[in-house]
């Protein structure tokens, strides 16, 4: 793993509380069936190349459904 990678990484404490300061601008949303509103948030990245990642991970591992991939308001990708 390159210091690049280790940067771009993210761990969350048990507590889900991250440390103050750290930034994640990028969220990978799971919408429920009826499309209605946010299921769940299912990832929070620090950089775009992560965040798209775990938004085709997440395509894959829930087939059909409303994915969407946000930096703040701004809707980068979304799917189903």
């Amino acid at each position: 793993m390159t210091d690049s990678d280790k940067d771009q990484a993210q761990s969350f404490p048990a507590n889900g509380i991250r440390p103050a300061g750290e930034k994640l601008p990028y969220l990978v949303e799971l919408w429920d069936l009826r499309r209605a509103g946010i299921e769940k948030v299912l990832a929070r990245a620090s950089s775009a190349q992560m965040a798209r990642a775990i938004f085709v991970a997440a395509q894959s591992e829930h087939l059909g459904r409303r994915i969407v991939l946000k930096r703040g308001k701004e809707i980068i990708a979304e799917s189903g």
